[in-house]
């Protein structure tokens, strides 16, 4: 599409070049130190913050909600409806970090009382952070926390008009923020959600999906459990209940456990979704990296030694060759900055010195170059051999 015409368009660099030459001889001699831009991107990223927990929930029989404000009253950042919060917190002797997607909506931030909240549920004994946060957590306390992470989010130049979110368990809740954004009429989306759960006595946030229902927002429960009287959808998020709720262009937004992961995109594939209309959420750590294809069987019950470079100092820690580099630091108390703990987002790079590492195939988010180069991502990479690696000094 011709814009002022093939010469003035190709011969467009030189003219901004004599531009800023102009406006470089009229300028004053005095330095600017007004500085807008930054203002403002400080302002949408201002890195880690001090959050103080102001209320507790109950969202169901199983989970609770958090609501987060400043410690230091300051309206929070800005987020995406579906992004994160990465919470640092000190349990048990162990330093870790645990990302949490976003249950309230971007606009919580503006209002008087500017806040976040998250919605987490008591484990069945692998979860040790959220049963802490459940039972331990108490209105007062303070955490340092990064807002607004991740890529998990409706962008109109990407996604199609019609969005069906499949939820399962606690992987409502990014939709949860989607659907109460709508609703307040900030987010130009229709959204239906198939939320699949075992009991109808157990869903979490039913209360603020029911306020956020509109005529853009659809909420469709799913009951999987052995419940007679109920009236609604049972079973599993199937293919023919996808095709059931789904409009000729649909984009899918995927979050829940990682076995529903694996089963809803076997789903898709059924119904032929070409891969630009699949988004899945970062699920974090595999479950059971033995699990994996290429992995060495004969060395999971071995623990190996890690040598921890940070600038000039060393430490040497203990690692089992069935928990990730990043959870070996952790529980040694060795600061390590992860955000999605799932290969994705970069945070947890690290340089590999000398070993080797299983790499979980799942959650490979390096770089081509960082392959080349000997870098890995802490929270995915698994060790099979004595290591040195180098980390940020944090």
């Amino acid at each position: 599409m011709k814009v002022k015409g093939f010469l003035k368009d190709v011969t467009g660099a030189s003219r901004v070049t004599k531009a800023r030459l102009a406006a470089f001889e009229q300028a004053s001699a005095q330095p600017v130190r007004s500085d807008p831009i930054g203002d403002v991107a400080r302002q949408l990223h201002p890195g880690k913050l001090l959050l103080r927990v102001t209320d507790i929930r109950d969202a169901s029989k199983t989970a609770k909600t958090l609501r987060f404000e400043a410690a230091d009253g300051r309206r929070l950042p800005l987020f995406q409806a579906g992004q994160y919060l990465v919470l640092d917190l000190d349990i048990g002797g162990s330093l870790v970090s645990r990302p949490f997607s976003i249950s309230s909506a971007p606009a919580d931030t503006c209002g008087a009382h500017s806040f976040v909240e998250i919605t987490t549920r008591r484990s069945r004994g692998n979860g040790f952070v959220c049963d802490y946060l459940c039972s331990e957590a108490k209105v007062g306390d303070t955490f340092m926390a990064m807002v607004g992470c991740g890529q998990f989010y409706y962008e109109p130049l990407r996604d199609a008009k019609h969005v069906v979110a499949l939820a399962g368990g606690t992987g409502i809740t990014p939709f949860a923020s989607m659907a109460r954004e709508i609703s307040l009429g900030r987010l130009d989306m229709d959204l239906t959600i198939l939320y699949g759960s075992v009991s109808s006595d157990d869903i979490i946030l039913k209360d603020q999906l029911d306020a956020s229902a509109c005529d853009r927002v659809h909420v469709v429960h799913v009951i999987s459990g052995d419940e007679p009287s109920w009236q609604g959808e049972r079973g599993f998020l199937s293919a023919e209940l996808i095709r059931k709720y789904s409009a000729e262009d649909t984009t899918y937004f995927v979050c829940g456990p990682q076995v529903m992961y694996r089963f809803v995109h076997g789903e898709l594939a059924k119904l032929n979704v070409p891969r630009r209309r699949e988004r899945f959420e970062v699920f974090g750590q595999a479950k059971d990296i033995t699990a994996f294809p290429g992995y060495p069987q004969e060395l999971k019950d071995r623990t190996f030694r890690i040598t921890v470079v940070r600038g000039i100092h060393e430490d040497v820690i203990d690692a089992k060759a069935t928990e990730s580099v990043a959870v070996a630091l952790e529980r040694a108390r060795i600061p390590v900055e992860t955000g999605c703990r799932s290969g994705e987002c970069g945070f947890c790079r690290s340089k590999l010195l000398s070993g080797t590492v299983y790499v979980c195939p799942e959650n490979d988010g390096r770089r081509a170059a960082d392959k080349d180069f000997g870098y890995f991502h802490a929270c995915s990479a698994y060790p099979t051999s004595d290591l040195k690696i180098r980390i940020p000094i944090l």
